[in-house]
């Protein structure tokens, strides 16, 4: 009996010793993988937690618009289940930002920034370009500056969409969205921030978020716009930094294609592509001469 006793205390001290090694090892496993991946940092701490994406960044998450069950009965089960399948979105949301053409800054005043000969031929381009890829648009949207209704009258031509249907949006008008990061000594318009920064924030509010639930197909929204809204666009549509648009640069009459997941998840296909623009027409900052204005 005594022996048996001894066994089984042995057995007990050997069942811990081993458990707390294998844990031990597991960890020690997991921290090695994680100094790996981590490993651009210099750092074994973990990456901060604002780089975990956000899955209800649009508040539209099935869960978060259905009333949680109340009890486990089966009946309360089925409600909370078919509701959540009727909130859940089945289909993703193209939106396709296009920057304005290049436009020559001569006047105080929006209605004299007017698109340069350069500038009408990159529209005319992208018009183009995007009739090529076939897209059936449910939605054409432009901002109510000059330069980006001009762009957005040259691709209508080229275009399958009715200007009529044309939504006119001054929240997307230009301006400058937040402090960016690192800053940039020659350009301070703290003014220009808190003017701007809220109207902006709104405009990506109102056009990006998934799919309503009663959407029986991928819908396409083309957006034309301007050079610092559409780069804020990008960092918040993928949870990246929102002080780091300024880090972009992308040319004039670009393509930025994003696609909102059913899921909630966001992938970029396209930024600032002009591959389909003559390189002699490339352009990405205003003009210093008035030799191209029309």
């Amino acid at each position: 009996m005594v022996m048996w006793h001894g066994v089984r205390k042995f057995g007990v001290v050997a069942l811990g010793t081993g458990a707390g090694l294998g844990a031990y090892y597991y960890q020690k496993l997991r921290d090695n993988q994680q100094n790996v991946q981590m490993s651009w940092t210099n750092s074994d701490k973990p990456v901060n937690a604002c780089a975990l994406w956000d899955s209800n960044w649009d508040c539209r998450s099935p869960r978060s618009l259905v009333k949680p069950v109340k009890n486990d009965t089966p009946q309360e089960q089925n409600r909370y289940n078919s509701e959540l399948e009727k909130a859940t979105p089945k289909v993703a949301r193209h939106i396709i930002l296009i920057r304005h053409g290049e436009y020559l800054d001569l006047g105080d005043t929006d209605e004299t920034h007017r698109l340069t000969t350069r500038g009408r031929l990159q529209a005319q381009y992208t018009g183009k370009r995007l009739q090529e890829l076939g897209i059936k648009w449910d939605r054409v949207i432009a901002s109510t500056m000059t330069r980006a209704q001009e762009t957005c009258d040259i691709i209508l031509k080229e275009i399958d969409f009715d200007p009529k249907d044309v939504k006119h949006c001054a929240f997307i008008r230009e301006g400058a969205p937040i402090p960016p990061q690192p800053p940039v000594g020659h350009w301070r318009p703290e003014e220009s921030f808190f003017r701007d920064g809220a109207r902006i924030e709104a405009g990506f509010r109102r056009y990006f978020h998934r799919a309503s639930p009663s959407d029986k197909h991928d819908t396409y929204t083309l957006i034309v716009g301007h050079g610092n809204v559409i780069r804020y666009f990008v960092c918040r549509a993928l949870q990246f930094p929102p002080e780091a648009w300024l880090r972009i640069s992308i040319n004039h009459a670009s393509i930025t294609w994003l696609t909102i997941q059913p899921s909630g998840n966001v992938n970029i296909k396209y930024l600032g592509d002009t591959g389909f623009i003559p390189a002699q027409y490339l352009t990405n900052r205003i003009p210093r001469d008035a030799k191209n204005i029309v």
